[in-house]
């Protein structure tokens, strides 16, 4: 068996990896946080807010699960609650309304699944954002910078441009969580990492991401410095684009209609 394809998912969960705002911290400039979805409170598992991308206003939004005991308790590990894709809904909708391009980082395992977050509608928050999303006249680019897990992470990937890190990894289910329905068996895992086609690779091959990012000099100053460069010239070229609501449709309805897995 390979067992690649599972030490992806380690990588992806790695602590000491870059979380969301390590990136809005070192690819941008005067970031202001917002907070609050206007309807129930703020979700600290979602960080967003806008910033400048060299000299173009951008809005930023962030899946962040911290790095300590204490950070990631704090923020829920990374998996939002319905106010946080609220929040983030809210301020997509604020910089279409001002023409902001907007980038999102994901970096979650799925959105929280507790009775709280399915009594205020976890299901429908994920929804409309992808709904609304799919609407937005400004670009977005969204990048996976360690775990792409469920619905959770694909809320925030209803994009122009979606991103993987080298080591990222982008599912519609965790691997133990697949193994536990298929085997009723955690234990394999591996086997399901595999099966679930989650690399960076795989997801090239079947046309859901556009560019796989290196992760040489991962955390250091060049590092976030690529990054910004491709980011200012991605968006430079999908300002330009007349009809952006209907080539992000297409991209979406075309997604894996070509590919072939190999077994």
């Amino acid at each position: 068996m390979n067992e690649a394809a599972y030490e992806r998912v380690k990588l992806a969960r790695d602590n000491n990896r870059p979380t969301g705002l390590d990136y809005i911290k070192n690819i941008f400039k005067g970031f202001i946080e917002f907070h609050g979805d206007r309807r129930y409170g703020d979700d600290t598992a979602i960080v967003g807010g806008i910033a400048k991308l060299g000299k173009t206003p951008v809005t930023v939004i962030a899946m962040e699960k911290g790095h300590t005991a204490k950070e990631r308790t704090y923020r829920n590990f990374g998996a939002p609650h319905p106010e946080g894709y609220r929040k983030a809904l809210r301020l997509m909708k604020q910089a279409d309304k001002f023409g902001r391009p907007i980038i999102c980082f994901i970096d979650t395992s799925g959105a929280y699944c507790g009775i709280g977050a399915e009594e205020r509608g976890q299901g429908q928050a994920i929804a409309e954002s992808l709904m609304e999303m799919s609407t937005l006249c400004v670009p977005v680019i969204s990048i996976l910078i360690g775990e792409g897990g469920s619905g959770g992470a694909l809320a925030l990937a209803a994009a122009d441009r979606v991103w993987m890190l080298q080591n990222a990894v982008y599912s519609v289910i965790s691997p133990e969580g697949c193994a536990s329905i298929l085997w009723k068996d955690s234990a394999k895992a591996k086997i399901a990492a595999e099966s679930l086609k989650l690399t960076a690779e795989d997801a090239k091959s079947l046309g859901v991401i556009e560019r796989i990012l290196s992760e040489n000099d991962m955390g250091k100053k060049e590092f976030y410095e690529r990054i910004r460069t491709l980011l200012m010239e991605e968006i430079e070229v999908l300002t330009k684009d007349l009809d952006l609501v209907g080539n992000r449709y297409d991209r979406f309805r075309k997604i894996g209609a070509s590919a072939v897995i190999k077994e």
